[in-house]
């Protein structure tokens, strides 16, 4: 069976059809709530690696904290980016899935099926 991990916001649309679609193609699916259970820095340094972006490319940069913290410097590094995402994990763009040795962010839900 094939497995996959899911950053999961139960609140967001997005999220919650990617879920379905795992459940869908008989993906056997650990949900990780980033809300409540955020990712360390070291985590999600290795799930940038695996989707192959920079870190400003996996946050959500209309969040009112991503303008409020100043996170639009681009004078920031990857660290503190990343930093930023563990501090505030309302920034973190979901859904992130999990599988293979691959990630891929689920906007559209479509994207995670390469990944399968």
């Amino acid at each position: 069976m094939k497995k996959a991990i899911i950053l999961h916001n139960p609140r967001c649309s997005k999220s919650r059809e990617t879920l379905a679609l795992l459940g869908e193609q008989g993906v056997e699916i650990e949900v990780v709530e980033y809300l409540k259970d955020t990712p360390d820095a070291a985590e999600i340094a290795r799930i940038l690696s695996l989707l192959g972006i920079g870190a400003r490319e996996l946050m959500r940069t209309k969040e009112e904290e991503y303008k409020a913290l100043g996170l639009d410097n681009p004078a920031l590094d990857e660290t503190a980016l990343i930093d930023a995402m563990v501090a505030n994990p309302k920034l973190i763009e979901r859904p992130v899935v999990l599988a293979n040795g691959k990630a891929a962010i689920g906007r559209p839900p479509a994207n995670v099926l390469e990944i399968l």
